[in-house]
């Protein structure tokens, strides 16, 4: 996919970030290093609770959420955030297994971190999912059709929203994004590298289960049969496939 070369700083520099840890300093250093990088404006809670009630409050467009919290962890918030909002979340956490990663993927987050970290990391993963927004909306604004379709999908650019047989699917703003770049590479065998770069912004070498996770999760919303998908499609040890019209 063609990179928009004019993404609009100011406006993702005025994205709201809700950033959620029960250890002050870090949370002190990571409101630090993005309101060096021009955003403006920064939340913060220390626990579970505190964090729900303040997405609720304040509508945050990204949540960074610590996995190890005292009063509920952060795959339990994630649930419950999920209930409320569909903004991207990228969690923390200190441990740096597999099955920690893939869990927190597949219930909803968007991107994964361990400690320690580098906060400019954070700060780049941030923008990087912002950028990956403005990319989409600037695209539509260049004159791409606004009703995309698919078999029995729908697919409303304008709205950001996506219909199975003119029901409404609900998706993360990773997995529309994720559908989005199939979408504007049809018939075609993307690389699992490909398209960690392109839909996450980085390499993302080694992270293979973050893209399994997110097609499985996208077959099941889209697909009649995710076990044996007919638009998303495995090429076995090259990718996958978006399959429309002529194969």
């Amino acid at each position: 996919m063609e990179i928009l070369p004019d993404v609009s700083l100011d406006r993702i520099g005025n994205k709201k970030i809700l950033l959620v840890d029960d250890e002050v300093d870090i949370l002190n250093l990571l409101e630090a290093v993005l309101l060096k990088e021009n955003f403006k404006n920064i939340y913060k809670a220390t626990c579970g609770q505190e964090a729900i009630e303040k997405a609720k409050a304040i509508k945050p467009d990204m949540i960074v959420l610590d996995i190890m919290m005292p009063d509920m962890d952060g795959f339990e918030v994630c649930r419950r955030l999920r209930e409320i909002t569909l903004v991207p979340i990228l969690f923390l956490s200190a441990r740096d297994e597999s099955i920690d990663k893939i869990l927190g993927l597949g219930i909803g987050g968007d991107d994964y971190i361990t400690k320690p970290f580098s906060p400019k990391e954070v700060a780049f993963r941030v923008k990087a999912h912002f950028r990956r927004e403005e990319y989409l909306a600037l695209g539509q604004q260049a004159g791409e059709k606004e009703i995309v379709t698919f078999g029995d999908i729908e697919i409303d650019r304008k709205k950001g929203e996506v219909k199975k047989r003119g029901i409404p699917v609900t998706l993360t703003a990773k997995e529309y994004n994720l559908l989005m770049y199939f979408v504007e590479n049809p018939n075609q065998i993307l690389s699992k590298n490909k398209i960690l770069e392109e839909v996450w912004g980085d390499s993302f070498e080694g992270y293979d289960n973050t893209l399994m996770v997110h097609v499985r999760h996208l077959r099941r919303k889209i697909e009649d049969d995710p076990a044996n998908p007919k638009y998303i499609v495995t090429v076995k040890g090259l990718g996958y496939k978006l399959v429309v019209g002529d194969r």
